[in-house]
């Protein structure tokens, strides 16, 4: 029963019963009262404001379920890109600062994280940079010139799936193309 009001089915039921029903009793109402005017036009307000009233309460659920729609949507974009900003704000951290066991550690409970939010094409791109930022420091827990360029490429491209995935839609509708961008992404952290 209470899908069938999430749905709005019993509200159209009874919509189109009062229009079918309306219908014969303004008929039947109209015959019937021909000697007092009146009355016709008091009963065309009573079935004008019953129908007003059942229109109205089906728009206000539509109405009411799209903004829990976006409400919710809006929500689990602000987490993503806090998880997102919190995941580049750790490898900041680490990259600039001594690459200590547990650094790398927290680095790898980013994934976990990730994999709440994340997409799949961020979760395999994030993996790719793992193994990118493990080769680089697993010798000397140091990072190098030669390897602080391929953590920033192996970021560059991370980042590329990042925004895709928090703001793809409104790049597809840019008048840069996916691979404009991208390139402009991978020159920016040259």
């Amino acid at each position: 029963m209470k899908n069938w009001f999430e749905n709005n089915v019993v509200l159209m039921l009874l919509s189109a019963t009062l229009f079918v029903g309306g219908y014969f009793f303004l008929r039947l109402a109209y015959h019937m009262t021909d000697k007092m005017p009146f009355t016709q036009e008091i009963l065309l307000v009573v079935l004008g404001t019953i129908a007003t009233i059942l229109i109205t309460a089906m728009l206000l659920n539509k109405q009411t379920s799209v903004e829990l729609e976006k409400e919710q949507s809006i929500k689990f974009i602000e987490l993503k890109t806090q998880t997102y900003e919190h995941l580049i704000d750790s490898i900041e951290r680490i990259v600039l600062g001594d690459v200590s066991e547990e650094a790398l550690m927290k680095l790898r409970f980013q994934t976990h994280r990730l994999a709440i939010f994340a997409s799949p094409s961020v979760l395999q791109e994030y993996r790719n940079f793992l193994d990118v930022f493990n080769e680089a420091v697993l010798q000397d827990r140091e990072v190098t010139q030669d390897d602080s360029d391929s953590i920033a490429n192996a970021l560059a491209q991370l980042t590329i799936y990042i925004r895709a995935d928090l703001v793809g839609e409104l790049d597809a509708e840019s008048s840069l193309s996916s691979q404009q961008i991208r390139q402009q992404i991978i020159e920016n952290a040259k």
